[in-house]
């Protein structure tokens, strides 16, 4: 019987071993099976090599520093292994690593090729470094790179996300054969920079779109801070669109978000379990921040209960956390901070101003002052926001020395959001002489903002200094500033009601005004109810009620 040759059965080793890595689906996994290809000299066998870098680096569940390491022990990297790494790179948490290594394969005389392109302007727009983008986009140029479709879909991506929308235009224009993708560039990239009405442009001049191109133009609106016009749009798309996904469903769960929709916000719900969406976590955090948002705390925590503890990240707990503090839950957004901490989950900088927010409407200051200064012994950075949650805590608990004292001593510049929980403060208890400091400081910070000159003109108004006063609207009318007007909106019955200060306009203006002089009167208990209704329209002081109940 003839014996089998080692040349053969390292064959079939490298066989069996290339077919369980195809299987792979964790690193510890590849490891193993890593290891056993060494023992067996498969060290140097491309086709086992390039299956080891690929999972390791372009794997969700792989690590591309392992892959790296890997690829550094390779003697003379193909332009396909350096791509796999820049690849890689890209997608990671290090993106300014992509960059460095392909300086590294140019220095190693190894020519770029139309595949490596699009991985460092996408490193680029992750960066937001558009002189990083413009000297890959000269290389482009450079190796006649600059015709190829996909390349220039990136660099439209890469120049909108580094907020230059007219050299993402003029790649645009210049592209001869556009395709959906390009299109899609385009509009997302206006819809990046906020300029909506461009976006609207190509969105109605595409020929085809598919979900990508609904979304974006949904999620432009969103972050344009226009959420009727998103929930417009998606009702558009639900009557002449592709069927939603998870992706735009965030986004318009964010836009019901904002405007407190939550009956609108619950048939979202029911069309992400009807339309079988994939509930990944995004989209379940989403949900959990609308419902919060919308005042239904319960129905947060109800979705947050029904997802296991072992796939939850600190997105959602932070979504939870800072739903329950904005409720004034503060013991339970506490509570659930612990039951955090005991799954695992790593807090970072946002959980922190949620606890600071819990503590604020508690009145904790010695715990606010506790997660403070927790926050920097993990090794984290204060953050503005940090400063003027930590700010508001000392204000709302009376404590405005020490606030002003605090503000005086952080090693960053005084926001208007700092001195606006201090004015705040100082409003509340009474202290108007450290009102009228901090109130001009807000002037001098934020010199167009209406309510720092009208704070202030209020603070003079309330100590009878009437000249002063007067001097805040002058000053205010000088620099041209105007006085937006208050509102407020409820939802009934699915529709928006929107109220304005003085605003007699909507239908139901009679049994509004009579409703709020009713409560008005009951809470300074001296309105008989008979006369409730007596010539309400013509009270000028219920309108001036309503504008502080704004």
């Amino acid at each position: 019987m003839l014996g089998v040759s080692p040349s053969c059965k390292t064959a079939n080793i490298n066989g069996t071993l290339l077919s369980l890595l195809d299987k792979c689906k964790s690193m510890l996994e590849l490891k193993k099976l890593h290891a056993i290809g060494i023992s067996y000299g498969l060290s140097h066998e491309y086709s086992f090599i390039f299956k080891i870098l690929s999972f390791s680096a372009l794997s969700n569940s792989g690590d591309i520093d392992y892959s790296y390491r890997v690829f550094s022990q390779i003697s003379s990297p193909t332009i396909f292994s350096w791509n796999i790494i820049i690849r890689g790179y890209s997608n990671s948490k290090n993106p300014i690593h992509s960059l460095s290594i392909f300086l590294k394969m140019l220095r190693h005389g190894v020519a770029p090729d139309y595949l490596t392109y699009p991985f460092l302007v996408k490193a680029s727009a992750r960066l937001s470094k558009q002189k990083s983008g413009v000297s890959v986009h000269a290389q482009i140029i450079k190796t006649g790179h600059e015709s190829d479709r996909f390349i220039q879909n990136s660099l439209i991506h890469m120049y909108a996300s580094c907020g230059n929308i007219m050299w993402a235009h003029k790649v645009f224009e210049s592209m001869q054969g556009k395709n959906l993708v390009s299109w899609n560039s385009m509009l997302d990239g206006y819809a990046k920079c906020g300029e909506m009405a461009m976006a609207q442009k190509v969105f109605e001049s595409m020929q085809e779109r598919d979900v990508r191109s609904w979304s974006s133009f949904i999620d432009g609106y969103v972050k344009a801070g226009e959420y009727r016009e998103a929930m417009a749009v998606f009702e558009k798309m639900r009557a002449v669109g592709p069927k939603a996904n998870e992706v735009t469903m965030v986004s318009v769960l964010s836009a019901c978000a904002h405007l407190g929709a939550l009956q609108k916000g619950r048939m979202m719900h029911q069309y992400i379990i009807d339309n079988l969406l994939p509930m990944t976590m995004v989209l379940q955090t989403s949900l959990v921040d609308m419902y919060a948002k919308c005042g239904a705390i319960e129905e947060a925590l109800f979705v947050f209960r029904g997802i296991s503890k072992s796939q939850t990240d600190v997105f959602i707990w932070n979504a939870m956390i800072g739903g329950l503090a904005t409720h004034g839950l503060v013991e339970e957004s506490l509570k659930l901070f612990k039951e955090m901490q005991m799954a695992g989950i790593r807090s970072d900088e946002i959980t922190y101003l949620c606890l600071l927010a819990a503590c604020a409407h508690g009145g904790l200051v010695k715990e606010a002052w506790n997660f403070f200064e927790s926050l920097v012994k993990r090794g984290m950075t204060p953050t503005s926001e940090h400063y003027a949650c930590m700010v508001d805590v000392l204000a709302r608990a009376g404590q405005l020395t020490t606030a002003y004292q605090f503000i005086c001593q952080i090693p960053i510049e005084p926001t208007a959001s700092m001195l606006g929980a201090i004015f705040s403060g100082c409003i509340n208890h009474r202290n108007f002489d450290l009102a009228e400091t901090v109130g001009r400081k807000l002037i001098e910070l934020d010199p167009n903002n209406d309510g720092r000159y009208i704070g202030l003109s209020n603070v003079y108004a309330v100590v009878k200094r009437w000249d002063d006063s007067k001097s805040m609207r002058e000053a205010m009318e000088r620099r041209g500033v105007k006085k937006s007007p208050g509102f407020s909106f409820v939802e009934i019955s699915e529709i928006h009601h929107r109220f304005i200060a003085h605003d007699k306009t909507h239908p139901d203006s009679d049994e509004t005004y009579s409703m709020l002089h009713f409560v008005v009167c009951q809470m300074k208990h001296g309105c008989p109810q008979d006369n409730q209704e007596d010539n309400l329209l013509n009270d000028t002081s219920i309108e001036d009620d309503l504008i502080l109940f704004e």
